[in-house]
């Protein structure tokens, strides 16, 4: 099945309306520790994922520290599209939205000052 819109505003306003009513990613305990296990698992080898602790890779940032330089959210976009960090060792795959949320949410829980 297609949906076939009057004009591109139309078609906008069908999809933000449809995104105002999808439930919320809930941030809950089981969300925030399923992120917490998509940063050991996708990012661990790399960067420290913990509250504590020196990352594997000299020069990978600890993500308890990322808050310092721009605020978490701001990964989102870029996780989606595939990070491009400038160097071999920084994977660009695409992450699942889902995932994302998960990331960030565990992300928020972890942040030093």
């Amino acid at each position: 099945m297609s949906l076939i819109f009057p004009s591109p505003t139309a078609g906008l306003c069908f999809l933000l309306a449809f995104a105002a009513c999808s439930p919320a990613v809930s941030a809950g305990p089981s969300h925030i520790t399923s992120g917490q296990d998509l940063a050991i698992s996708r990012c661990g080898g790399c960067h420290a994922v913990e509250t504590t602790g020196e990352s594997p890779l000299a020069g990978a940032p600890p993500f308890r520290a990322l808050a310092r330089n721009y605020p978490v959210e701001n990964l989102e976009e870029a996780l989606a599209e595939g990070i491009f960090a400038g160097h071999p060792d920084m994977p660009d795959d695409p992450w699942e939205p889902a995932d994302i949320q998960r990331l960030i949410a565990y992300l928020k829980t972890i942040q030093t000052p």
